[in-house]
């Protein structure tokens, strides 16, 4: 079997993204989180909206 370079690592994407939103809400009350979370979840609902859902291909 041979090694594939990988392009896209998304343990590595999932923990760089952990660690900032952890280290962003590490000092905030149990209801400035919920808001930190509101407020950022209405975001990405705004960004993923307005994409293209793009056809997935299967090798």
């Amino acid at each position: 079997m041979k090694h594939k370079e990988k392009k896209f690592d998304a343990v590595k994407m999932m923990r760089e993204i952990r660690d900032k939103v952890n280290k962003e809400i590490e000092n905030l009350t149990p209801d400035q989180v919920v808001e930190y979370f509101r407020i950022n979840g209405e975001k990405f609902e705004k960004e993923i909206s307005g994409r293209t859902q793009q056809p997935t291909t299967i090798i």
